[in-house]
């Protein structure tokens, strides 16, 4: 039950239960009191807690804003200059969201702060005076009253008439401020409803705006989010096919040093203890040194160097070498040592100190020393070479197996991405790459020849040319413009340089380029976008004339290149380049930026799916699979040849998903579903790792419209497509990634 109200006729009759209404309302006001003085409190420490807040969230948007990521090589893909300006974008992102924030704590003590202030001070404070006063004259009346009381009777009549006369006034004195005192108490008491409660709403709508305006930052950037999404998925792609190769190259070092020595202008280079003569009787001393010597000009280089004092490097001498001679230990206290002899200091040989017996033959052959056994170090890395050769019987083998597979398997899923049999295709390249036996060869009606196997010995015949189509001259300047420009500046590059290849490397390439681009049309029903021939014809068509890290960590590059071909292929082939375009490529032109964050409501958004499927298909055969090295993980599913954020979805069941198209519907989905389990139950296989004899494939599919993520889970039926690479053998254990 609430309070009881006051009744003004009560004041007269001024009763004990008056009384004690009285003393209730008053302590439902000073309740009142305590409260807002509390949330008061509490308030100002929301404001204090709420400025830390917006000073934490500002330092951390500098650290961001601050920090940019390093690269290795000389360029970066878009998907990589997205990433590393992604930093910045959330940097924005903060400052953005802490200027709604700073605006918030500067309404709070406007709208909630200064009117619980003025309702205290103006209204409960008037309330606790009107009380002062109240109790003073009940006092005072009452006092006045006793005193009155214990008049004498015998008291002149006068006397006691003018004492009822005082006594009356302060009564009625008394009456008037309980009157005014009792309605001040209602009054109060109604007012505080509203008095609190409503700054208490205007808070809460200033509390509102904040995170609706958060939201509104969110939905605007909520494509360039989706955008890093797909720019990060490519990356981490990318770096799966490239970490492979680079193990690869570590062990193949590891086993042989010396075979896959880097070659560069120096004849020999390494370290080497110097020997440094001191006045007796204090000897010498041996002090390493970094060496190099070109034999062309006979110059030789020494630098000191000490890795215990942290790497720091001396003053380099430079000298001509006249002669060098090797030391045997009966003339020195020391194994391994060779002397030198420079031409600004005849007669004053320089000792020095190789690591060992072989290190030291080494240097004796570089330096053309005497007693030097010859061995030859600048060989070149020999990679056995096929006798494929780029003649006629090559371009009728190429022929016969393109038009085999646009007449049997065009639409056949995984197509170039999942290999056959090796000895199968062995045997097919043998029978198609001998004069006698290439015409008698059916492939178009033969069912002995599966569409895997053929497309398998077209790649081992591209890979088996001495040298590759695209020619290891051009490598290098067809890289160039993929690492750098606008789309339209790449395209005009790539141009101008097919048309310096030779003339039969033109035609062969010209006659793949075009069964590729009539691959990539049929993707809804084989999965082979643009962006997944790149990644398959890439290290084919292309390859650097030496193994090193550098290169491999150009291989993305390669892929743009075959997807530029691919995607321009009439403008490429079939019209000439502008004779204007410079024939010296440069990387000057600035990079694409990164795409800005924009609002729903100021243009039209780029339609672009949530996530990018990664699905791996590894078939298992009876006989033996092609070699490891036709093995490459899935690359990346966005072409980046262009620079439009639209992607592919290239692993998705066929027939579905378009470039740019989404499930935007619950029946939409629901076919989707069902045709993703009927595709996964053809798709079934054997899984070929025992280390994983119960395969499953979890696809997590994040759908836009929806709002939500699903989850499906399809029988086991898959494990991957398998890409293929002449350098590359992903593990078996390779499953979706979002």
């Amino acid at each position: 039950m609430g309070l009881q109200p006051l009744e003004f006729s009560d004041c007269y009759l001024d009763s004990p239960w008056f009384r004690e209404r009285v003393r209730a309302h008053e302590a439902e006001l000073e309740k009142t009191n305590k409260f807002i003085k509390d949330l008061l409190k509490d308030g100002k420490n929301l404001i204090a807690a709420t400025k830390n807040l917006s000073a934490a969230q500002r330092k951390f948007a500098h650290s961001l804003r601050d920090f940019k990521f390093e690269f290795i090589g000389d360029a970066e893909t878009d998907d990589e200059r997205y990433i590393d300006a992604s930093l910045h974008e959330f940097s924005n992102f903060l400052k953005n969201l802490e200027e709604q924030r700073e605006i918030l704590a500067l309404s709070v003590t406007e709208t909630l702060i200064k009117p619980l202030e003025r309702f205290r001070k103006e209204q409960l404070g008037a309330v606790k005076e009107e009380k002062k006063k109240f109790d003073k004259e009940t006092e005072k009346n009452y006092s006045l009253l006793e005193k009155h009381l214990n008049l004498s009777a015998k008291k002149k009549e006068i006397q006691l008439q003018e004492a009822d006369n005082q006594v009356e006034q302060n009564r009625k004195h008394f009456y008037e401020l309980s009157l005014e005192y009792v309605c001040k108490l209602q009054e109060i008491q109604e007012r505080k409803k509203f008095e609190c409660v409503e700054p208490v709403l205007s808070f809460f709508q200033g509390l509102f705006t904040f995170y609706h305006q958060g939201y509104e930052l969110a939905k605007d950037f909520s494509h360039y989010k989706m955008a890093l999404q797909i720019n990060i998925q490519n990356t981490r792609n990318r770096f799966e096919g490239t970490r492979s190769e680079v193990e690869e190259l570590m062990n193949k070092i590891r086993r042989n040093p010396q075979e896959h020595k880097r070659a560069n202008h120096n004849t020999m280079e390494g370290y080497l203890y110097v020997q440094e003569k001191r006045p007796a009787p204090f000897g010498s001393s041996w002090v390493k040194h970094y060496c190099t010597y070109r034999k062309e000009t006979k110059k030789f280089t020494m630098i000191p160097f000490e890795h215990r004092s942290g790497g720091k490097a001396g003053d380099g001498e430079l000298f001509i070498l006249t002669y060098c001679t090797k030391r045997n230990v009966d003339t020195i206290d020391r194994r391994f040592c060779f002397d030198l002899e420079s031409s600004d200091r005849p007669g004053a040989p320089v000792t020095m100190q190789a690591f060992s017996e072989e290190d030291r033959k080494l240097w004796m052959e570089a330096l053309d020393g005497k007693e030097a056994l010859f061995i030859n170090l600048n060989k070149a890395n020999a990679k056995q070479e096929g006798s494929a050769q780029l003649d006629k019987i090559g371009f009728t083998l190429i022929k016969k197996c393109i038009s085999a597979v646009e007449t049997r398997g065009i639409n056949d899923q995984g197509l170039y991405r999942v290999v056959g049999v090796s000895s199968k295709v062995q045997r097919l390249l043998s029978l198609l790459m001998d004069a006698k036996t290439c015409n008698e060869v059916d492939l178009e009606n033969s069912v002995d020849w599966e569409v895997k196997t053929i497309t398998s010995a077209m790649k081992q015949y591209l890979r088996s040319l001495p040298e590759p189509l695209m020619t290891y001259e051009l490598h290098g300047e067809f890289i160039i413009p993929a690492k750098s420009g606008s789309p339209e500046s790449r395209v005009n590059a790539v141009h101008f340089l097919v048309h310096k290849l030779p003339e039969k490397n033109k035609e062969m390439l010209d006659i793949l380029v075009k069964h590729l681009a009539n691959v990539s049309k049929h993707a809804k029903r084989n999965l082979m976008t643009v962006a997944n021939l790149g990644v398959v014809f890439g290290p084919t068509l292309m390859r650097p004339q030496e193994e090193t890290v550098a290169a491999i960590m150009d291989l993305k590059f390669q892929n743009i290149v075959v997807e530029i071909l691919i995607e321009n292929h009439e403008k490429i082939f079939k019209t000439l380049p502008d004779v204007t375009f410079p024939e010296s490529i440069s990387m000057s032109v600035s990079p694409p930026n990164a795409p800005p964050r924009q609002s729903r409501r100021q243009g039209q958004r780029i339609k672009r799916p949530l996530a990018v499927y990664n699905l791996c298909l590894e078939l298992d055969d009876a006989d033996s699979h092609s070699s490891p090295k036709d093995d490459t993980p899935t690359g990346s599913m966005d072409s980046l040849s262009s620079q439009s954020p639209t992607p592919v979805l290239s692993s998705s069941p066929p027939g579905l998903l378009d470039r740019n198209h989404l499930i935007m519907d619950s029946r939409d989905l629901a076919d989707w579903t069902t045709n993703l389990w009927l595709w996964g139950k053809t798709a079934t296989t054997e899984f070929p790792c025992q280390m994983h004899p119960v395969p499953c494939t979890f696809l997590l599919i994040q759908m836009a419209s929806l709002g939500r993520c699903l989850k499906f889970w399809s029988k086991p039926f898959i494990n991957g497509f398998v890409d293929e690479h002449p350098m590359h053998q992903p593990s078996c254990h390779q499953h979706c990634t979002i």
